[in-house]
């Protein structure tokens, strides 16, 4: 079993910046796939950035160059700098778990087992 607990959202002006983090339980952190996804209010859940055990990552096309997923292993932590902010980026952000061992990456929420609570991320024009 996997806890998984997000913090770092807030109210930001577009063009500023947030990190985001994700806190994770259980020891066998540096074996998973985790990924960020995202919500908006009438929305589909939508992944933004994935990166795998061997910190491969993996963006969607909308925050490439303007989003960065890190994991720190000894921490059991991953993150996710958000810089340049549009209001098109508002959402509640999730953090998830994927036990596939493979280094590809997974893009829709069937893969993930395990999610965060979510941390709402506004960016006001």
């Amino acid at each position: 079993q996997v806890q998984l607990v997000e913090s770092g959202g807030g109210l930001v002006q577009a063009g500023g910046s947030l990190r985001l983090s994700c806190a994770a339980s259980g020891r066998t952190f540096s074996t998973y796939t985790m990924a960020w996804f995202r919500q908006a209010p009438g929305k589909e859940r939508e992944f933004v950035a994935g990166i795998n055990r061997i910190a491969g990552t993996y963006y969607v096309d909308s925050v490439k160059g303007r989003f960065t997923t890190s994991r720190d292993n000894a921490k059991s932590t991953l993150y996710l700098q958000m810089n340049s902010l549009k209001p098109e980026d508002t959402a509640v952000y999730y953090c998830a778990a994927s036990t596939h061992y493979s280094t590809g990456f997974y893009v829709t929420t069937s893969e993930y087992a395990y999610w965060g609570q979510g941390t709402q991320v506004t960016v006001s024009s």
